[in-house]
């Protein structure tokens, strides 16, 4: 254990902890989106690869080799959306975010307070509106259309924009740090039927957003004055304006996470099956790549065996029977090796009754792939064939 730590090193363990982090993001990624199926399939297809590839199954490597080629492109043009909004999160989850900290709680009740009041005042007359606040993903790139304003928030404003009578009422209001920042903006649609079946085109453009994004996305229907929430992939109604507080008190909260004293208690209290699996597949990894890549020598004790015998002779003697061999190659490379798996072989098909030596080269050697032949121990065998009849 003592040479194991040794030879990982400072360098080792921070490229460890490194690797683990960054498959634990996407873990976590992909357990909020559609895709954590694929990244399981994957995960199971790639373990094969590896065990495939170390038995030396040709038929299967080759096959998965191929597959990959294939799979890897369609996941790239299957998941784009999900693969650009990983790089967004990657982008978005800087310390920069942490600057907000206890200040801006009043501007957030402020926020809170306007919101929940037009919202339910909308409900309460029948006024469709589309509110979209942020979170801590760009959407931007997801917008079709919209006007800039960057204008305090207030209930005069909203109640100007969703005024059935005004031109960019149809539309989306984004609002980030109090302030409105575009209107009249046009959000993707989601594609969910069994979620989207009974509500209308203002609903399927809060789920789209809200299933591509972080975003807290808020509807009111026109026709049924009820208010509903989209966020995470998820739409729900909300039954009154208690309610309503909550749900943007628990945004608030994730978005901009109150400072602690001990953050990294909280690190670990959370996600450990994620946690654990990015560890765990982190160390193999590295086994097999970085300690598995060291080069080693192994020796091996191997019996000597003989092919293409004249079927009228037969061998009564050979010495000596085994010979100590020396290979080299990546420590991966002996995983599955021992001295059954090299085999020498004596070719004796021009032989003839009676003693003689063989000498002994490469060519008589069958070694596994991935190892090179550095030395025998015996340059010659002794042969001593007889004829069958005696």
């Amino acid at each position: 254990m003592i040479d194991l730590i040794k030879e990982i090193g400072i360098a080792g363990f921070l490229d460890i902890a490194f690797m683990s982090l960054l498959i634990y993001s996407i873990l976590v990624w992909f357990k909020r989106t559609k895709a954590a199926f694929v990244m399981l399939g994957m995960f199971i297809i790639g373990v094969s690869y590896l065990v495939a590839r170390q038995f030396d199954l040709s038929l299967t490597t080759t096959v998965f080799q191929g597959f990959f080629a294939i799979i890897l492109i369609a996941v790239v043009v299957i998941f784009q959306e999900e693969i650009k909004h990983f790089f967004e999160q990657v982008a978005s989850r800087s310390l920069i975010r942490n600057l907000k900290g206890n200040h801006a709680l009043p501007e957030l009740r402020r926020e809170t307070e306007i919101l929940v009041r037009t919202l339910t005042g909308f409900a309460r007359e029948k006024i469709g509106a589309l509110i979209v606040v942020r979170g801590r993903n760009p959407i931007r790139r997801h917008l079709d259309g919209g006007i800039d304003l960057y204008g305090e928030l207030s209930e005069a404003i909203l109640r100007s924009i969703f005024d059935p009578h005004s031109a960019g009422h149809d539309g989306a209001v984004i609002i980030k740090d109090n302030k409105i920042t575009q209107f009249a903006c046009h959000l993707p649609l989601s594609k969910d039927l069994r979620k989207i079946q009974r509500t209308g085109t203002r609903h399927a453009a809060a789920l789209g957003l809200a299933e591509l994004t972080d975003a807290l996305c808020l509807v009111v229907s026109e026709e049924r004055g009820t208010i509903s929430v989209a966020r995470n992939g998820e739409l729900q109604q909300v039954r009154d304006a208690d309610e309503l507080i909550v749900l943007f008190e628990s945004f608030y909260r994730e978005i901009i996470p109150p400072r602690k004293k001990t953050p990294w208690q909280d690190f670990f209290k959370r996600n450990y099956r994620e946690k654990a699996i990015a560890a765990g597949a982190t160390l193999m990894l590295w086994f097999i790549f970085v300690h598995g890549a060291k080069l080693e020598y192994k020796s091996f004790r191997v019996p000597v065996e003989y092919a293409n015998l004249p079927p009228s002779l037969i061998v009564a003697k050979i010495d000596p029977p085994e010979v100590e061999v020396t290979c080299s190659g990546s420590r991966r490379s002996f995983y599955f090796v021992n001295h059954q798996s090299i085999k020498l072989f004596l070719k004796l098909f021009r032989a003839q009754e009676g003693t003689f030596r063989v000498s002994l080269s490469r060519s008589n050697f069958a070694i596994p792939a991935g190892l090179a032949l550095e030395d025998i121990d015996a340059s010659e065998v002794i042969v001593r064939l007889e004829t069958s009849a005696k």
